[in-house]
């Protein structure tokens, strides 16, 4: 198994650039012994959106997992080119209900990595945190506890605690999940704003719709990686079949 960081600045690469972001060699990864992603070898090219497809089982979570450092992969190598710790949001259900936490105190949290949970945080930290807020439509949440929101809501203020974190890489896993017709849409729109404001989002998604919007698609089967490229090439009626059968 191994990890490597590159340390370094902003990549010098535009929109659509086939830099990558995150390269995977022969990556193995799974929980409490039970494998469960296969030799995964790939690259995700640095700022563009990257879907991650398959059916429930495939491992699309776990990757995610992988790539945010909270799953150690058992062998393979995983290589980061950035400058800052990945942004992670788990689906909103990972996120227990029973936390006493206000939406603010919630996106707050997304300054921990710069400030550690005990120390005040300065005025940029304040402005990051309502800069996310408003830009996922939560500000007028922010006294609110989460445990009282609906599920839109509560996942457009997990998602502004990923953006307050201000990476350089945003992992969402089912980022659309309890949003309407209209918030799905302004969620679309956000992704392909952060990609032009210098982030690299990968997101695991079951609406192919918004997985054909993605500049790059990752087909996930059973934890073994079937297919990698554009999306308009992979999300093919008979690949889906195919990936939706058991082995």
């Amino acid at each position: 198994m191994k990890i490597m960081f590159k340390k370094s600045g902003p990549l010098a690469a535009t929109p659509g650039d086939t830099t990558f972001r995150i390269r995977l060699t022969e990556l193995s990864a799974g929980h409490a012994g039970r494998p469960v992603l296969h030799r995964l070898t790939c690259e995700i090219p640095a700022l563009t959106t990257t879907a991650l497809v398959g059916p429930n089982g495939s491992g699309k979570s776990t990757l995610l997992g992988v790539l945010a450092g909270v799953i150690q992969p058992t062998s393979g190598e995983l290589r980061h080119v950035g400058g800052r710790p990945p942004a992670f949001v788990p689906q909103r259900g990972a996120v227990g209900d029973a936390l006493p936490l206000t939406v603010r105190q919630a996106v707050e949290m997304g300054r921990w990595g710069e400030r550690g949970p005990w120390r005040r945080l300065t005025r940029r930290d304040r402005a990051t945190v309502d800069a996310a807020m408003d830009r996922m439509g939560v500000a007028g949440l922010a006294g609110r506890q989460l445990g009282e929101l609906s599920g839109g809501q509560r996942q457009r203020a997990l998602i502004a605690q990923g953006l307050a974190q201000e990476s350089d890489l945003l992992l969402l896993d089912e980022p659309a999940t309890g949003l309407d017709p209209e918030a799905r849409e302004h969620m679309a729109t956000l992704l392909t704003e952060l990609v032009g404001d210098g982030v690299t989002v990968v997101h695991a998604t079951h609406d192919l719709d918004a997985a054909r919007a993605a500049d790059a698609c990752l087909l996930l089967r059973e934890g073994r990686l079937v297919g990698h490229g554009d999306p308009g090439r992979l999300l093919t009626s008979s690949a889906l079949a195919q990936v939706r059968q058991p082995v």
